[in-house]
């Protein structure tokens, strides 16, 4: 940053802390039945995108542009079938990751904020929380 101001990615720990997120995610996410089966058979690939990405979000190195090109989430997810249980799910599962590898306050709830807002833009299906047929 130009303004001399570590950035979020500095003040939790950089890569290491960004690492540990991501694998503490993705073995949440592997013992799921609802969402292990819309992530693809190896999880590798998609380990290192999500914790480039959310290392470059939080300002670190900007590898996965230089990489992979513009983030465009909700086009990259739209393939899946994103409805608000997967979405409820990934969330619970992503919080549980940020208070697992333990981010203290502010850094937690702007990461948190962020993971909030970022996971209801990805809906894309329109399945209600009440199956109720009433």
């Amino acid at each position: 940053m130009t303004s001399g101001e570590p950035t979020l990615y500095e003040m939790v720990g950089g890569e290491p802390t960004f690492q540990q997120l991501v694998e503490v995610f993705y073995t949440l996410v592997e013992a799921d039945a609802v969402l292990r089966p819309l992530f693809p058979a190896d999880l590798e690939p998609g380990k290192r995108w999500q914790q480039l990405f959310l290392m470059q979000y939080f300002g670190g190195p900007a590898v996965y542009m230089a990489e992979r090109g513009h983030p465009r989430l909700r086009m990259r997810h739209n393939p899946f079938p994103i409805g608000h249980e997967a979405r409820d799910r990934w969330l619970a599962h992503m919080l549980t990751a940020v208070d697992q590898v333990g981010i203290a306050e502010p850094m937690r709830s702007t990461m948190r904020e962020y993971f909030e807002f970022a996971s209801r833009a990805m809906i894309n299906v329109d399945i209600p929380l009440n199956r109720d047929n009433s």
